[in-house]
């Protein structure tokens, strides 16, 4: 069962890490509007790359999971 939760964990980091990284893209060469993601003070740069940090945090978290638990993918 943990070795599922891992599995999903790492699964999940690189979803959002790829999901952030295009959003951060696709922001900065103009095609979408990187503002309608700002709230408060915060702008909608750091949003969508906290997404993409987010992501890459997971991914960590489940390899280093699957690693301590010598399973290879």
């Amino acid at each position: 069962m943990l070795i599922r939760i891992f599995r999903f964990t790492q699964l999940a980091g690189v979803l959002l890490t790829l999901t952030g990284s295009l959003g951060l893209a696709l922001g900065f060469i103009g095609l979408i509007n990187l503002d309608t993601f700002a709230f408060g003070i915060t702008a909608g740069v750091r949003v969508v790359g906290t997404l993409a940090i987010t992501g890459c945090l997971l991914g960590a978290i489940g390899c280093f999971g699957l690693e301590y638990n010598n399973v290879s993918s």
